[in-house]
């Protein structure tokens, strides 16, 4: 039984070194996760690890089970944005995501509302992450979602679905148009126009016309 211990003991002992080099070693704003380090799957060891290294100052909690290295400005910690934080989840996951709902809206101007739950569609498992101030949900999403090209247009059509054919605004219309005229890959927003329903594409497409060469 001693020496089962004395091995669990140095099991740990080794792990706790190889985050402890890792977290100095890595740049102010890294993200952690618990799972993401548990390559053991003994999350509970690493949760502790993590703990006492945030006794120490040197990681900050910022949500169940991630910590950020933080990042000092001359106005305090810089936190790292919840769209931020759901790629890094994505990246761990090996998943595809796509900001949906409010989310789409508010990444790309659409609407000023801050939304305290940011939703996601993702290739992978639905999920909600909790965050001290947020919460992330990630719905699983069709495989069409997925299928665009353009990364601004794959957004601007889940925002477009959000606010409804209905509910288009002037001030949507010309946030939609700055974004399309800023946009460089023009070829790929047309071709991911018939993905797009036919409302959407009337809306974007006027100013892709005047813009396209």
């Amino acid at each position: 039984v001693a020496n089962f211990a004395k091995v669990i003991h140095l099991k740990y002992v080794k792990m706790a070194n190889e985050i402890v080099t890792r977290i100095r070693q890595d740049n102010p704003g890294t993200l952690y996760f618990i799972k993401g380090l548990s390559e053991t799957r003994n999350n509970k060891a690493v949760n502790r690890i993590l703990a006492t290294e945030e006794k120490r100052g040197n990681i900050i909690r910022i949500g169940r089970g991630i910590y950020l290295k933080p990042e000092i400005s001359r106005f305090g910690i810089v936190y790292p944005s919840v769209f931020k934080i759901a790629e890094e989840i994505a990246k761990r996951d090996c998943a595809q995501i796509l900001p949906s709902g409010q989310s789409a809206e508010n990444i790309l101007g659409l609407s000023t509302q801050v939304p305290i739950n940011y939703t996601f569609l993702t290739s992978g498992s639905a999920r909600e992450i909790h965050l001290d101030d947020a919460r992330i949900i990630f719905k699983r999403g069709v495989p069409r979602n997925f299928a665009f090209e353009n990364k601004m247009m794959a957004i601007l059509n889940q925002a477009l679905k959000s606010i409804g054919k209905d509910n288009i605004s002037e001030d949507n219309l010309s946030v939609i148009r700055n974004l399309v005229r800023k946009e460089v890959d023009k070829e790929s927003i047309h071709r991911d126009l018939k993905l797009a329903p036919e409302w959407i594409k009337d809306i974007v497409l006027p100013t892709l016309k005047l813009h396209t060469k």
